[in-house]
């Protein structure tokens, strides 16, 4: 049963309009970027550690900016690769066309999105996608056409399957070959993971030979099982982005990054009686289950078009679903099914994360493309219990992207075992790992120091595949370019409201 206009907006009337609908919002980021007070209840690195961290950062730029949150200002690393808080250090896990795999081919490049698993006899086991987009020729290093684990062998991207062990040797595998352009991703309940392509070509375009625009079930775990990779074509086909599972009540939830219009944040209801678990994916026929966009409104009851016109954390909206006429996209792109009328649209809708009971959704950035206001991300929560979206993070457009400090263009996401999440940046200019606490402080985690560009015209890569090994020791992230999967470790210590 759907939750009414009407039933909105009397609730909210109840509780507070545009605050919630029940109990209150905790904002998990601010707006302007610069942040001016202290959380004192937030614990710190000591006097002596932060010292230190100043005097070999020398003047570090924004290294205050963020009223004594996390972990200190990122001290500059002398290899060029990754700037970090004192006490923090980093290993690289792999490196395209440095390191190999278990067939003597070399690491795919551009990684992207990535999940941790825990895997046999300690060790841990990492996915890996690689956006990697058009035909293989266009890359030095595609994802190897693994025999048995090809779906388009046109197609040069797919995802790596990466063992860590615990004496430190690592091993690295191919889990599926042949797909497009692999973003963020997600993982399931059941310990797999949903590579998903974030390209819609159709057979014959670009040199592709099959048709684009999938999600696929990787088990990590099982290689037998990542055999004649079989698309899950009931999600629909489009730009997919990132996917969640609900795992009480069985929805998927997932994320489209497209343009012209903007795309959509979609909501798959499986089949009556469908029990979930690895491989049974694959059992449901292409049109199981219902595929459905959103329709929000305000606490007035007022139609809402696109997520910019939130301008303040906490906003609240109520949600309906919608159903999609063509999920497969037959003549007309998903998107472009509905009204602009019918249904609520997001610029750059990226990562998802499950956590606290619902989904955490990011929206890159949003300027003169979208109908609202402009910034430089917002990150929602959906609550599938009261069926709300809850502006949680929302940072101000950036007006100087080449200097550190402010943040900007969130991407990948994950929900840190220490209180808050952690985001990605995929921004203009110098790029982070920043995290967000509950009661709405952002800090800096690592800045990527590798400078892909010239000394005049510098360049960093954005940041990737952001998530916690399964003890919650290490922080794992990828730079997309050239292709660098890092563990970092440190004192990591609970941020509190």
């Amino acid at each position: 049963m759907p939750l009414t206009r009407r039933d909105f907006a009397r609730r909210s009337a109840v509780t507070g309009a545009g605050v919630a609908l029940a109990g209150s919002v905790g904002a998990l980021a601010t707006a302007p970027n610069a942040l001016a007070s202290t959380d004192t209840d937030a614990d710190t690195d000591s006097d002596a550690q932060t010292d230190a961290a100043h005097d070999a950062a020398g003047t570090e730029r924004g290294a205050d900016r963020h009223g004594g949150v996390g972990y200190g200002p990122l001290v500059p690393d002398p290899k060029g690769i990754l700037a970090l808080p004192a006490g923090f250090k980093y290993r690289i896990i792999t490196y395209s066309g440095k390191t190999k795999l278990e067939s003597g081919e070399f690491t795919p490049g551009k990684h992207d999105g990535t999940a941790a698993f825990p895997g046999p006899r300690g060790t841990t086991l990492l996915v890996n996608n690689h956006e990697l987009k058009g035909p293989r020729a266009n890359w030095e290093f595609p994802v190897p056409l693994t025999e048995g684990l090809v779906y388009d062998p046109a197609a040069a991207g797919g995802c790596t399957v990466v063992e860590v062990r615990p004496d430190g040797r690592v091993a690295e595998w191919v889990g599926i070959a042949g797909t497009s352009t692999n973003c963020a991703g997600g993982s399931t309940p059941w310990n797999t993971w949903l590579t998903c392509e974030e390209n819609s070509d159709r057979a014959g375009v670009n040199g592709m030979t099959k048709d684009h625009g999938y999600v696929f079930e990787v088990d990590p775990c099982d290689r037998r099982a990542n055999r004649a990779p079989k698309p899950l074509k009931f999600f629909g086909r489009y730009d997919h982005e990132a996917v969640v599972i609900d795992p009480k009540r069985g929805h998927a939830y997932l994320t489209e990054d497209a343009a012209a219009p903007n795309g959509l944040f979609f909501r798959w209801t499986p089949p009556k009686g469908f029990a979930y678990g690895p491989g049974k994916f694959r059992k449901l026929a292409d049109d199981a289950g219902v595929l459905q966009a959103p329709r929000c409104y305000d606490s007035g009851g007022r139609f809402v078009d696109d997520l910019s016109r939130a301008t303040k954390i906490g906003t609240v909206y109520g949600v309906d679903w919608i159903d999609v006429p063509d999920r497969d996209a037959k003549t007309v792109a998903v998107r472009k099914q509905f009204a602009d009328t019918e249904i609520t649209r997001a610029r750059k809708l990226e990562g998802m994360w499950w956590g606290d009971g619902g989904a955490y959704i990011v929206s890159s950035y949003a300027r003169a493309e979208s109908p609202g206001a402009a910034h430089d991300g917002q990150v929602w929560f959906y609550d599938p219990k009261r069926r709300t979206l809850t502006l949680k993070v929302l940072l101000g457009v950036n007006p100087d992207p080449s200097v550190d400090g402010a943040l900007d263009g969130p991407d990948n996401i994950t929900v840190s075992p220490y209180g808050g999440i952690v985001l990605a940046e995929d921004g203009e200019g110098v790029s982070h790992l920043f995290g967000a606490t509950d009661s709405g402080r952002t800090y800096p985690i690592a800045r990527n120091d590798l400078n892909i560009g010239t000394e005049e015209e510098p360049e960093y890569s954005e940041f990737a595949g952001v998530t916690f090994s399964p003890d919650g020791k290490t922080l794992y992230a990828n730079i997309q370019t050239p292709g660098i999967l890092l563990a970092i470790t440190g004192p990591w210590k609970r941020h509190k409201r």
